[in-house]
């Protein structure tokens, strides 16, 4: 009898080569060993023939409490099982809720706890009113990253952190190796862009794209990489929607600094002419979708290696708060956490671009972001055994269909998916079997990042 528990074998996808007759081998709920030809036994064994297995993905950008008794945990890792996410990294801006003390991470853990079907880390931020004052307690507590926002959706929930204070927060996280992730849209700009829209009398779809033209979200790039090169703090943009933009985050790069950027699926995905057109504001998200001229830019951004991660930043809003016909009116965000790994696996086969960037920009590159990377992002002997298989099972996606998703609608609605989720495994275990998430609430661990000393 083999002293594995588990073995898959099939196309393993590694961040630098894809085996194509190779096997991941598990014991204890950890990789013990990624191999190529003939699979060993295992108490529990799948020969999955061409199937596509990869590295559990990691969502660097989750909201799973922006709405009251809405989504939750419950719901938001339960969509995630079934998209081949096995560890969610979430936002700090919940309704009622700024995470911004130890208490306000140590209650939103105990919380998400009893909930979570997958792993989970937190991000943590600041109450302007209270300066950094509270950073390092926060540290403490766990969480992996900072997230501030150079614009201010809410006063309260979602507040605008201004130059000087911006500079405070990134000099006190410095120190601890962890990053500052910023919401770049410079606030200025975005409400003088918006005020003209409003005065031109546009409600329609155009409204949103033209309230956050182009340069809104440059200078605010520009902000955020500049105060990371002055304090020495890694410095994220969580989220680009425009090639340019990874132009910025790379010279950054070239000169040294640590410049880190990441796409949202949806930028990877959706256009302006035709999505935007079609859905309305079930499209509306900051910063705005673009053209279909930029969709390919950032691709093309993928294939150079110019982007550091790839997220959902999914929120389910009801459709009540997606569908006022004044597209400026409706809520900002869309669900994407079940539908992310397939779409990115149907964009790179579209384009000819390797698999081997999903391993990377879905798992490696975000664990080591989030300093999850003693545990999580790779098939590497001695970290989890998260993983994600994808069968040649082709799909029309249909959010309400699968069950899995706490509101019935996608901006993915209908697009066909030649890939698709069959089997998600974490640490070991089964958790989606290509029709149920059947890992119970909680199974899924907080994760702590490894902090320098």
């Amino acid at each position: 009898m083999s002293d594995f528990d588990l073995v898959l074998a099939g196309t393993v996808v590694l961040p630098d080569l894809i085996v194509e007759n190779g096997y991941v081998a598990v014991r204890d709920g950890k990789v013990v060993h990624v191999g190529e030809g003939t699979a060993p036994s295992a108490h529990e064994r799948h020969d999955l023939g061409n199937a596509l297995i990869l590295p559990g993905a990691i969502d660097a950008q989750t909201h799973s409490l922006s709405q009251k008794n809405q989504e939750d945990f419950i719901w938001s890792t339960r969509s995630a099982a079934a998209g081949g996410v096995t560890t969610i990294v979430d936002m700090p801006y919940d309704e009622g809720n700024l995470v911004c003390s130890a208490e306000a991470v140590r209650s939103k853990v105990a919380h998400a706890s009893g909930q979570a079907r997958v792993d989970f880390a937190l991000y943590g931020t600041i109450d302007p009113e209270e300066g950094a004052a509270r950073i390092p307690e926060q540290v403490e507590a766990g969480v992996a990253a900072f997230k501030f926002s150079t614009f201010g959706t809410d006063p309260k929930r979602f507040p605008r952190i201004p130059p000087a204070l911006l500079e405070e927060c990134f000099a006190a996280i410095a120190p601890t190796g962890l990053t500052a992730g910023v919401h770049n849209e410079d606030d200025e700009a975005v409400r003088a862009a918006m005020d003209k829209v409003k005065a031109l009398g546009i409600t329609d779809h155009r409204a949103h794209g033209l309230s956050r033209p182009p340069l809104t979200e440059l200078l605010a790039s520009l902000q955020i990489y500049e105060t990371g090169a002055l304090t020495g703090c890694p410095a994220h943009v969580v989220h680009c929607s425009l090639g340019r933009g990874y132009d910025i985050a790379a010279s950054y790069r070239a000169q040294g600094f640590d410049a880190t950027i990441e796409c949202c699926i949806h930028y990877l995905t959706l256009d302006e002419e035709h999505d935007v057109a079609r859905l309305g504001g079930k499209a509306k998200i900051n910063p705005p979708i673009r053209s279909r001229a930029e969709v390919e830019k950032l691709w093309e951004h993928v294939r150079k290696g110019n982007v550091t991660m790839v997220s959902t930043d999914h929120v389910s809003w009801s459709e009540n708060r997606k569908t006022n016909p004044d597209m400026l009116a409706n809520a900002s965000g869309v669900p994407g956490l079940e539908a992310m790994v397939p779409l990115f696996v149907k964009g790179a086969l579209e384009r000819d671009i390797s698999l081997t960037w999903a391993a990377k920009l879905l798992a490696a590159n975000p664990a080591r972001h989030f300093r999850l990377h003693h545990r999580k992002g790779a098939l590497t002997a001695g970290k989890d055994a998260d993983i994600s298989v994808l069968f040649p099972r082709p799909k029309i996606y249909d959010a309400a269909e699968s069950g899995n998703n706490v509101v019935g609608w996608s901006p993915y609605n209908g697009i066909e998916l030649p890939w698709t989720v069959g089997m998600t495994y974490l640490r070991g275990k089964l958790a989606f079997d290509g029709a149920n998430v059947i890992t119970a609430p909680g199974s899924g661990q907080f994760v702590r990042p490894e902090v320098s000393a």
